[in-house]
């Protein structure tokens, strides 16, 4: 967010507030379209391409001072993920692969994700997983029926974007979503949070 306000301004000379915008679960262009409704303006390629150059311009300095920080076992998991000889290891998100790849290279854990989705494929969140599915099969060489992906997110878009294609679904109340409210959307499985490994696996049956 603190990202996108600060293009803003740099780009098209416009300061304000984005409070109020729902960010959580949607793709980066779908946002940046709501900003250019709220600020009137014009909804052009050449604005979102511009946009989108100075967004992720700005997020390594944003990153550097923000006090991100991984969530507890998000690396244990990644590790045991990577090294576990039945498991295929992907990233489906809402962000544009660049800002994707920035922002989690500044944490050290873009490269245990051999293949992605992204918002580059579609703008509609809904339409990533088919995406996905394809570059893991084209990756590993091995067909993975949707019935068997899990995908792993913390918003009710998460768990609609998986219903989408067929996949199992396993919520985590680390957003801005509570359990109880992850839960109305019925997922296969929720947790508190992912600080627990040993819960994480069991989850999916691992």
């Amino acid at each position: 967010m603190k990202a996108l306000q600060s293009a803003l301004e740099t780009v098209f000379g416009v300061s304000g507030s984005l409070a109020g915008i729902d960010f959580a679960g949607r793709t980066d262009p779908w946002i940046m379209r709501q900003i250019f409704s709220r600020f009137g303006i014009e909804d052009t390629r050449e604005n979102i391409a511009s946009y989108t150059d100075g967004y992720i311009a700005a997020l390594p300095g944003i990153l550097a001072n923000s006090g991100a920080r991984v969530l507890p076992g998000v690396s244990e998991i990644l590790v045991r993920a990577a090294g576990h000889p039945e498991v295929a290891q992907g990233l489906l998100t809402g962000n544009l692969r660049r800002g994707a790849e920035t922002k989690l290279r500044f944490h050290g854990l873009w490269d245990y994700f051999p293949i992605g989705a992204f918002a580059d494929d579609s703008e509609v969140r809904n339409e990533l997983g088919p995406h996905a599915l394809r570059r893991a099969q084209g990756h590993w060489g091995v067909d993975f029926p949707a019935n068997r992906v899990w995908i792993v997110g913390d918003t009710p878009h998460d768990i609609l974007c998986a219903r989408a294609f067929g996949a199992r679904v396993l919520a985590v109340a680390t957003g801005g979503s509570t359990v109880s409210a992850l839960a109305a959307h019925n997922p296969d499985a929720v947790l508190e949070h992912l600080g627990d490994p040993a819960e994480f696996w069991q989850a999916l049956g691992a």
